[in-house]
Parts: C-alpha cells; structure tokens; sequence
C-alpha cells in the first residue's frame, strides 16, 4: 500500500511539472513578437505534449485510487515570478523568451530524474516515465537549439 501511494505522489509530481511547463509556455506565448509564429506554433505544440502526458499521467493516478494534481508545483511558482522580473530587465526578445522555456525545459528534466530514483516504482510505470522523459527531452534540445541559432 505504501509503494502505491509513492507511486502516486511521483506521479502528481510529474502533473504538477507538467502543469508549471503549460502556464510556462503560455506565459511565452503573449511575450512572442508577430514575427514570431514559428515559436507560437512550436510553444502551441508543446502545450498539446504536456497536455497528453498529463492526462496519461492522471489516468495512471485514477487507476490506483488517487486523485489527479490540478495545481502547478511552488517552484515552479517561483520560477514564473522570476521570470517576470527578469522580463522587466532584459525585455521580450526571442532569445530571452527562448533562455526562460530552456529553464523550465532543464526543470521537468530535472523532476523526471527524479522521480526515476524512486525504486519502488512499478515497472510499467517507469517505463511510461522514462517515454514521457525522452518526450521532453526532445523538446528542451529543440528550444536549446533555437536558443543559441538566436545569441
């Protein structure tokens, strides 16, 4: 029983992540200049990947008996209150826009390691991990790629 409920813990942590990464990357969204539809359409794109991860998540948090994390993690709070300051300093450009998604790129990483080194995890369920992982892992070396084309 409690191997389930770290389960699931670890679970709604990855949701809350994912969660931070959607308001994360809506918040880009409204800083992108018009030029910028390549960016809306990838920050879009990468909202919808949260999206799903998040609902396989849950749906794997259902099924053994707990409820879904609707929030986003206090960090990650944090994180976005420092990226509105930091906006005040350095403006909106389409590198400082791209360095922030990095940040919070390098976060989920950083969670989903994590969450690998509970080793009272289901087989079935770290192996959904470790997709989700490679998933946003994908996309963190997309933005970090923009992100230096953009220097």
């Amino acid at each position: 029983m409690q191997a389930t409920i770290e389960t699931i813990e670890v679970l709604n942590d990855l949701i809350q992540i994912n969660n931070d990464r959607i308001e994360g990357y809506e918040k880009a969204l409204k800083e992108l200049k018009e030029e910028d539809s390549d960016l809306k359409a990838l920050f879009s794109s990468m909202i919808s990947e949260s999206h799903e991860i998040r609902l396989a998540l849950g749906t794997e948090v259902n099924s053994l008996g707990g409820d879904m994390e609707s929030g986003t993690t206090t960090s990650g709070k944090i994180y976005r209150a420092w990226m509105d300051v930091k906006a005040v300093f350095t403006g909106h450009d389409r590198h400082t826009v791209l360095s922030n998604c990095e940040a919070g790129e390098d976060a989920a990483q950083r969670a989903y390691r994590s969450a690998l080194e509970d080793e009272e995890l289901p087989a079935y369920v770290r192996e959904m991990i470790v997709e989700q992982q490679r998933t946003l892992r994908s996309s963190h070396d997309q933005i970090k790629a923009l992100r230096d084309a953009n220097k």
